[in-house]
């Protein structure tokens, strides 16, 4: 007979293969927003529904997520259960591929803005070499200057920023796009 401390070390040990989100709800109504009366497959979800699973989500690995929505026995209907799996997995994938299109753009517009920002630091400079003592020749590199830091900096900004801030929401949304749903009674 193996002991106890074994068989905790072997539970510790193997990696789970798969993470579980278990959401009660008093029926199918709590996934939706309260304010929208079109049936299931159109209905828009709840913020709250929505912030819950983002919170029971946060530690929780792509790949091999269960989202468990826990409904009343006696309130359960397997074709209502289907229409909202359906239009869960599709807002979700929806969003998910909204937001990786948003981040490429704002990648892309922070290249393109950082670049255009040294392109104006860089003609700023070579005004500067160019010993011109003119009026225009100092109001250019007056206005470049500063404006090819602003806009590198910028550029910078929305790479590493802008991207990071909008992560969780794409981590999220990319695990509930994956995720299998399953009503459970209770």
């Amino acid at each position: 007979m193996r002991g106890v401390k074994e068989n905790v070390q072997e539970v510790f040990e193997k990696p789970a293969s798969h993470a579980n989100i278990s959401l009660r709800l008093n029926n199918y109504g709590d996934i939706f927003s309260s304010f929208d009366p079109r049936i299931y497959s159109e209905r828009a979800l709840s913020g709250d529904f929505l912030e819950e699973a983002k919170m029971a989500s946060r530690d929780k690995v792509s790949g091999g997520l269960i989202l468990q929505l826990m409904v009343p026995s006696k309130g359960r209907n397997e074709s209502d259960e289907n229409l909202i799996k359906r239009r869960l997995r599709e807002h979700f994938r929806k969003h998910y591929l909204m937001l990786v299109r948003d981040m490429k753009l704002t990648k892309e517009r922070g290249i393109l803005m950082t670049f255009a920002g040294v392109l104006f630091i860089a003609i700023a400079t070579y005004i500067s070499t160019l010993n011109f003592d003119t009026f225009l020749s100092h109001f250019a590199i007056v206005l470049l200057e500063p404006a090819g830091w602003f806009t590198a900096w910028t550029g910078l900004d929305e790479i590493y920023y802008t991207v990071r801030q909008k992560k969780p929401d794409l981590d999220f949304y990319e695990k509930m796009s994956n995720a299998e749903m399953l009503f459970i009674g209770y």
